[in-house]
């Protein structure tokens, strides 16, 4: 058994897996009735999603290790929600919100109050050892371990991401909604990489079907325990690294906004410029009471692209 061999070997072509990730283009395509820039950043977030629940990812790391099972998780949580939210047309998205009881249930679970919470207990409780080699003895429980992680992480980022501009939050509340998010996944990864021993059973002694444990152990050198401290520092590092962008992308969003004109500022507020002290106060009022945003504000990551991106994608994605 070589690297190459079980990267060529470890798929798992689920009909269901297929078959989802089908029917949400193909519905989003019917929804939208066009193919602009968005579009191929929705469809990006479905071959992701494809990809994390088919390809290596997902057998090598439902299998044999915990740091690729981590790495999968990341990018059910950070990549894939950010995308298909990103890529949801304003316009139709308003108009589906626009339904009764669809608008009721988006003000519930869109709400910064509910989402931010629900996201980290739903990833704390599946990485408790019982329910995480519960998971990974299941195939059931597994998928609805993964549908979790994909609804409840959509939840989070909606706040930041939605198209729907009078929804979102301000850049400062944003900044803080991130920051609390990261603190506690930067928590759960610091107790992964340290423990002592290793947290789950499981990957203690693998099932093994395509015998690779032999190269993991001995060509690769990772112990069960080694393992574990690379799952936790994914995501300790890279995945606070991701969150730190999307701070620093609010920040710049924040600075950004248009000034405010000297005949309505305080006499607090220097003229022609911002003070910080106003939506600092106001970042804690605004997480709870859910979004406000400019008329005018950039979606999200837009302004990050700009330099990069062709003037027909960022128009597209206004």
């Amino acid at each position: 058994m070589t690297t190459a061999h079980l990267l060529a070997i470890a798929w798992s072509p689920d009909p269901s897996v297929f078959g989802g990730s089908a029917a949400l283009a193909v519905g989003y395509l019917a929804w939208t009735r066009r193919f602009g820039p968005r579009a191929w950043i929705f469809l990006a977030g479905v071959v992701a999603l494809l990809l994390a629940l088919v390809g290596p990812l997902d057998r090598i790391g439902e299998l044999y290790l915990f740091s690729v099972h981590m790495l999968q998780h990341l990018v059910l949580i950070l990549i894939v929600p950010p995308l298909l939210l990103w890529g949801l047309p304003p316009a139709a998205t308003e108009r589906l919100l626009a339904v009764p009881w669809l608008g009721r249930l988006e003000r519930v679970l869109g709400r910064p109050a509910v989402a931010l919470p629900v996201a980290i207990v739903a990833l704390w409780a599946w990485h408790v050892p019982t329910l995480y080699d519960m998971a990974l003895r299941s195939e059931s429980v597994h998928a609805l371990e993964h549908v979790i992680f994909l609804v409840t992480a959509t939840m989070f980022w909606w706040p930041v991401l939605t198209p729907v501009r009078a929804r979102r939050l301000s850049p400062p509340a944003a900044m803080a909604y991130l920051f609390a998010v990261m603190a506690s996944d930067s928590a759960l990864g610091a107790i992964l990489t340290f423990a002592p021993a290793p947290l789950y059973s499981f990957y203690l002694v693998p099932p093994d079907p395509y015998g690779a444990l032999a190269l993991i152990r001995d060509g690769w050198h990772v112990s069960a325990l080694a393992d574990q401290q690379m799952g936790g520092l994914a995501m300790w590092i890279p995945g606070g690294l991701f969150t730190i962008v999307a701070i620093l992308i609010e920040f710049g969003l924040w600075f950004q906004e248009p000034e405010v004109d000297e005949r309505t500022e305080s006499p607090s507020t220097p003229a022609g410029g911002r003070t910080l002290d106003r939506p600092l106060r106001t970042v804690a009022t605004d997480v709870a009471a859910g979004p406000i945003v400019p008329a005018d504000a950039t979606p999200r990551f837009v302004s990050w692209l700009a330099p990069a991106a062709p003037r027909g994608v960022l128009e597209g994605a206004r």
